[in-house]
């Protein structure tokens, strides 16, 4: 018993490790500066953010905007409306690696959405060692396995750490797909209490759009935004 609830312990801690950079750093952060990072913060989470998720901080950033901007319409990176709720997935990858071209090409259909950003993408991505974190986190996995004798301890620590496609895939489909809506923002956007629950509040896509620069996301006395939580406490 012991040994799965390590195993537990340690997804949670990756998990959460994982979505803090997203919920709290990248996205109420870098994008809308819902939250202030001090510049030693900013600099410490851009370099750091590729080897935690696998995930550039200023194609995210990018790519998240231009969803605000087009938000459901023809032009939205990754919205269901235009493909499916399972096909998001799918979208959501292939906007990044456009989105990431396109800055590193520097074609300012995409530069010109991130002018207040003073970094550029992440020299792994530039070198196209974007599987260098990936394999990082499977060494680790694999340390961790041998060291407390069994695969799922490791197993735990890598679907933790690298979770991010389905956060987004979760926030990103039902967030615009199934919920309610407490604000009428012109798009399809939802709030989704299941999502919101296992995504650090990112389920609450209607209040969100609402109020992108606010660093709650939940309105309503039922709703509970535990990445704002986290804010705090950082």
């Amino acid at each position: 018993m012991e040994y799965y609830i390590v195993a537990g312990a340690i997804f949670f801690v990756a998990y959460a490790i994982n979505a803090t950079y997203i919920s709290v750093f990248y996205h109420r952060g870098l994008t809308h500066e819902a939250v202030v990072l001090k510049p030693w913060t900013q600099k410490l989470v851009v370099a750091t953010g590729p080897w935690v998720m696998g995930i550039d901080a200023k194609t995210w950033v990018t790519m998240h905007r231009l969803h605000h901007k087009h938000s459901d319409s023809e032009n939205d990176p990754h919205s269901p409306l235009n493909s499916s709720i399972l096909r998001v997935i799918v979208e959501q990858l292939r906007s990044y690696e456009r989105v990431m071209r396109g800055l590193i090409s520097r074609k300012k259909a995409y530069t010109s959405e991130v002018k207040d950003l003073n970094f550029e993408v992440h020299w792994l991505y530039r070198k196209k060692l974007w599987w260098l974190p990936y394999a990082m986190h499977v060494a680790i996995s694999v340390g961790l396995s041998a060291a407390f004798g069994g695969w799922l301890i490791g197993l735990a620590y890598y679907a933790g750490m690298v979770t991010h496609p389905i956060q987004g895939w979760l926030v990103n489909s039902f967030g615009h797909s199934r919920g309610y809506q407490t604000f009428d923002n012109g798009d399809n956007s939802r709030n989704n209490n299941v999502v919101a629950w296992l995504v650090m509040g990112e389920g609450y896509q209607n209040n969100h759009h609402k109020h992108p620069r606010s660093p709650k996301f939940s309105y309503r006395w039922f709703e509970f935004d535990y990445g704002y939580g986290i804010c705090h406490a950082l």
